[in-house]
């Protein structure tokens, strides 16, 4: 088992419950000291609180693990509104907003309201036209099709 997954095996360990979960986990030990970052998240959302527990009960963790051996700056945060959707789980958390997905074959990203998720893709509700001519079209994309899917933020 490399770093990356033995530092998320150990964090998921010590999630309070199974609301949360970890997106990703990075590792870079060359340069010293090593930094370790933690991508939590949660079904209904993560609180600071929420970062601070977890990151208290990895850094005891791997202070006790052989693997981690030098020191570290150990980081436990969201994952921002600038990183792509990852798991299914965050699709599924995010029906109802709004998303832009870049996919592997186009050039101009699909875009539209997340209305479905399965666990082979998801499903956008784009519309077009004003008024009397508006028409709304539901776009299936399968996850092999998807580069990236961010969530697009509304100030109006």
């Amino acid at each position: 088992m490399d770093l990356t997954n033995h530092i998320r095996h150990i964090a998921e360990g010590l999630l309070s419950n199974d609301s949360f979960f970890i997106v990703e986990v990075t590792a870079s030990l060359k340069r010293k000291p090593g930094k370790i970052l933690v991508a939590l998240d949660g079904d209904a959302g993560v609180s600071i609180e929420d970062c601070a527990d977890l990151s208290r009960k990895l850094s005891e963790a791997l202070d006790a693990d052989t693997l981690v051996d030098d020191n570290y700056v150990l980081e436990v945060s969201t994952p921002g509104l600038d990183q792509p959707l990852k798991l299914n789980r965050q699709y599924k958390k995010n029906i109802g907003r709004v998303l832009k997905v870049k996919l592997i074959d186009e050039t101009k990203p699909a875009e539209g309201t997340l209305s479905g998720v399965t666990e082979t893709g998801i499903t956008l509700s784009q519309k077009s036209g004003k008024g009397k001519k508006s028409e709304e079209k539901d776009l299936i994309i399968p996850f092999s099709a998807i580069d990236k899917a961010f969530v697009t933020v509304s100030f109006k």
